[in-house]
């Protein structure tokens, strides 16, 4: 392992970012006054300093966004309107990369470099959801009969709450906010109280752009506080929720009791199955990329590798090899991959779950432990072996930088351990062969599947997972769909005989 740190060197701000709540078009502080402060999880210095949102807050967002649609300051605007609005935010993000993503690398502890990424491709996702604007269209039927016309219609759902996590802060919300305002929806966002900088900065941008007020509010603080009202108050229609799949159950529990609709992304444990005929080279270079990345924190994380037990200890130390060059260290270092852990819970965490791998028998075959610093919080990357289907680390998921690995006999073997999690997020595997390749992609119970590559996506690709990774889907052609309801109208033609003179 190399650790890369910048010797001397303070986080590029001259002060942290003083960020403010955005509710019914104005940026402000919370009612009550207090605010909290978000420090550097690499730098141990406070980056960020923000309002710590109440009850009250969490209300007048919600009531500003149920006028706005009630209004229809929005809905009522055409898709071409709403798509330019769409385009002039993506502008907006695309002219503050830089200062997004340093916020974002400072309190999440990724990479800059990853970061200043994952910001430009957000504009993507905007200009994607502003050409669905355009193209969002329902269904009519002229063969029921010559005297009756049917319409289905989409109408927008209406208020939607956004509860976003803390690993990947502005792209997970732009794979949730600009398809609801595609639809003609209105938004209240509590993004995560450790990663609130580029989501505030994200309401700058969104009232430079001309959205009227009111249509998109976004309330900062603790889930109690300001989450919970989200999804028990009646004015909300819809909450898009993600993040672990513990909150997961009890939102969707608690949305339960009043029918709202829920959209649900919450966890994965992810496989690549790896055959004796695969790209070697790529292989390897995909599986350290599938559990480095992000630190791991990442619900797409590669975390379990299945590799055939005629490769798999030549195919261990091929990864441990390469696993022992990813450069670990301060997220501003240009060099760096592996950057900070982004809370001292999560790094506790990740601990506990190694310790209780341990004691089920695994070996450790890399790493394993908090890298001690003066400043920070590391974590060496990891790799586990002799891991057994039945083991917690096997089944569960870490949310760090910890690979485990498995081992099968045949493609039916190596499919059931895919499939023995309560989890069904994404799968790879890896072959020459199109026909072990297409069978294991069928039989993986996954909402994605790689075949011979990991963790790339696209905006025109739906993105989600089976079982308890979540429900619905983002992204793709019916992104926006989600965010609406339908709405059948039939015409008749002509005049009406009545019921009593109809003869039987």
């Amino acid at each position: 392992m190399k650790f890369l740190n910048l010797a001397n060197h303070t986080p590029v701000i001259e002060q942290a970012y003083q960020g403010h709540m955005l509710i019914d078009g104005e940026l402000c502080a919370s009612q009550q006054g207090k605010i909290t402060e978000r420090k550097s999880p690499a730098h141990d210095v406070v980056v960020g300093i923000y309002p710590e949102g109440c009850r009250e807050d969490a209300e007048r967002a919600i009531e500003a966004a149920r006028k706005a649609f009630d209004h229809g300051t929005w809905s009522n605007l055409s898709g071409s309107e709403r798509a330019e609005v769409l385009i002039r935010v993506a502008e907006g993000i695309a002219s503050r990369v830089e200062e997004m993503a340093l916020i974002e690398s400072l309190e999440t502890g990724k990479p800059l470099l990853q970061a200043r990424s994952e910001v430009s491709g957000c504009v993507d996702l905007w200009k994607y959801a502003a050409a669905l604007a355009r193209t969002l269209h329902g269904e009519s039927y002229n063969n029921l009969g010559s005297s009756t016309l049917g319409v289905v219609i989409r109408q927008p759902i209406g208020v939607i709450a956004m509860i976003t996590p803390w690993n990947f802060p502005i792209w997970i919300l732009s794979q949730k906010l600009p398809f609801a305002l595609a639809a003609g929806c209105t938004a209240v966002i509590k993004p995560s109280e450790l990663t609130n900088g580029s989501t505030l900065i994200l309401g700058e941008i969104l009232r430079e752009a001309g959205l009227p007020k009111g249509v998109v509010n976004i309330v900062t603080g603790l889930g109690p506080a300001v989450g919970e009202p989200l999804i028990h108050h009646p004015d909300v229609d819809m909450v898009s929720f993600t993040g672990s799949t513990r909150v997961g159950r009890h939102i969707a529990a608690e949305a339960g009791r009043s029918l709202k609709k829920v959209a649900l992304e919450l966890g994965g444990k992810n496989p690549q199955i790896i055959f004796p005929d695969c790209d070697w080279e790529a292989a390897v270079d995909a599986v350290v990329f599938g559990v480095y990345f992000n630190a791991g924190e990442c619900c797409n994380s590669g975390s379990r590798i299945l590799v055939h037990k005629d490769i798999v200890e030549r195919f261990t130390l091929a990864v441990i090899e390469r696993s022992q060059q990813v450069p670990v260290g301060d997220p501003l270092h240009p060099d760096v991959k592996v950057g900070a852990i982004t809370s001292e819970a999560q790094l506790n965490i990740i601990q506990s779950a190694i310790e209780n791998a341990k004691a089920d028998g695994a070996l450790i075959r890399l790493g394993g432990a908090r890298i001690p610093t003066a400043k920070g919080m590391y974590f060496e990357p990891t790799i586990l072996s002799n891991i057994k289907p039945s083991m917690s680390i096997a089944r569960e998921e870490v949310f760090g930088p910890v690979l485990s690995i498995l081992t099968f006999d045949t493609l039916e073997e190596a499919i059931s351990i895919a499939n023995q999690t309560s989890y069904g997020l994404s799968a790879a595997v890896w072959s020459k062969d199109i026909d072990t390749c297409l069978q294991a992609a069928k039989a993986i119970h996954a909402g994605t599947i790689w075949v011979n590559n990991f963790l790339e996506g696209f905006p025109e690709l739906p993105f989600g997972g089976f079982k308890a990774s979540g429900i619905g889907r983002e992204l793709g052609l019916s992104a926006v769909e989600d965010y609406t309801e339908q709405k059948t109208v039939q015409f008749h033609i002509g005049e009406r005989t009545h019921w009593w003179l109809t003869q039987t």
